[in-house]
């Protein structure tokens, strides 16, 4: 601890170094994490990625720094803050008659009648106790509530269907605890971060704390199963405008204006995706089927479109796979690449110019060979589909073992 400060206007807390309170940080396992607050954060990550120990690490360093003891951090600021407010799991309270939800209710209402600008607000596994789709617009109706109150705070939630909402927000910041792949698994870092963790490792948690692995493989099916039929269904549903409407299923980040960022689906833009996406996913099957029939590829795999949208990430568990990738920028431009790091690759367009703000529609292939095939392929055939491009030149890498159809040999100029 090197010092704090109590700041009595300031509507900003910053904690340096923060670290859970209950861990020694000698012994190394602690995670050290600086916390920059200048709005209300919504908070996602895995489970176990350690959305619960931000909540308590930060309601301790505001609680000791306003009774002036020692704050676990290395430096802290601190507003002067005139409530502190914590919502933790809610249990059922049988002699009340109550649910757990009903009693979450009853003090989440207490808390968002009492805060004001000046308050620290911490809500952990928001509107958990109910039907999912009910409790998430619940969910996203309080968040809208505390963003115009304009108070300082985190609310941690798994219901990531709030930011397919049409939410009004101005005072809210995205963060998420962070993950990586280790050894080919995806591990919590336990570092806070920008943007939206739509991974939560329920099944790789389940397995882990003994579920029988026929109960997995089988949970796992009905998944696909289910993210089939919603896909299917989002792609004839009329849908309004909305936070966000990436499918990616990993870390994901929010733009800093949500006013203006995202056109909906059903806009031009979003009429562009869409186009982009069928004709892409048309090329990428035929050309695998035809490797698959010519015994270039050992199996014939599935082609999934995955849409990563304004400065939002591809999910970690693209690290280390092939992939091609198609950049939407938003002059209606095109570019086409593939890679094995797709969030490296992805952070290194988006430094450039022009990049901040684009989407990307990526897939999963087997293999850096076919992955550079398909790279080239779309590159000499989406000009022919009235695409724009603006790397045709990459086209002409054609040695990788593929042969040129007409239908190549014609978009190719």
């Amino acid at each position: 601890m090197q010092d704090y400060s109590m700041e009595e206007s300031s509507s900003e807390m910053d904690l340096l170094r923060l670290f859970p309170y209950w861990l020694d940080t000698n012994q190394g396992n602690a995670i050290l994490n600086d916390v920059n607050m200048r709005s209300l954060f919504i908070l996602t990550g895995p489970n176990g990625g350690g959305k619960s120990s931000m909540l308590r690490s930060v309601c301790a360093a505001a609680l000791l720094g306003v009774c002036g003891l020692m704050v676990p951090a290395a430096s802290a600021v601190i507003p002067h803050f005139d409530s502190i407010m914590l919502h933790m799991k809610a249990y059922d309270s049988p002699a009340d008659g109550k649910s757990s939800f009903q009693i979450e209710m009853s003090e989440i209402r207490s808390l968002v009648s009492r805060a004001t600008g000046r308050s620290l607000v911490l809500i952990d596994e928001i509107c958990r106790g109910t039907e999912t789709a009910k409790g998430t617009c619940i969910a996203g109706s309080i968040i809208e509530r505390l963003d115009d109150v304009g108070c300082l705070g985190i609310v941690s939630t798994h219901l990531h269907g709030i930011f397919d909402l049409p939410l009004s927000l101005n005072n809210t910041d995205f963060k998420a605890m962070g993950a990586e792949v280790v050894n080919g698994c995806i591990q919590p870092t336990w570092r806070l971060m920008d943007g939206i963790c739509r991974e939560s490792l329920a099944f790789q948690t389940a397995r882990k704390e003994g579920m029988p692995d026929l109960i997995i493989k089988r949970a796992e099916e009905l998944y696909l199963t289910m993210s089939r039929s919603n896909k299917q269904t989002s792609s004839t549903a009329h849908h309004g405008p909305s936070v966000g409407y990436s499918n990616v299923n990993g870390l994901v980040g929010m733009p800093d204006s949500l006013g203006n960022m995202f056109e909906p689906p059903s806009g031009t833009f979003g009429l562009l995706r869409k186009d982009v996406e069928s004709i892409v996913t048309a090329i990428c099957k035929d050309k695998l089927l035809d490797l698959y029939n010519k015994r270039s590829i050992s199996e014939l795999v599935e082609v999934v479109c995955v849409t990563v949208g304004a400065r939002e990430q591809p999910p970690p568990s693209t690290v280390g796979r092939s992939s091609i990738y198609i950049i939407i920028r938003r002059d209606n431009k095109l570019y086409v690449g593939q890679t094995d790091d797709l969030v490296g690759r992805l952070g290194a367009h988006r430094s450039k110019e022009g990049m901040q703000d684009a989407t990307i529609l990526y897939i999963v292939v087997p293999g850096k060979s076919v992955a550079c095939q398909l790279e080239t392929l779309l590159i000499n055939q989406l000009p022919s589909k009235g695409f724009k491009l603006i790397n045709k030149a990459d086209g002409k890498h054609r040695n990788f073992g593929m042969s040129v159809t007409s239908g190549e040999a014609m978009a190719a100029h």
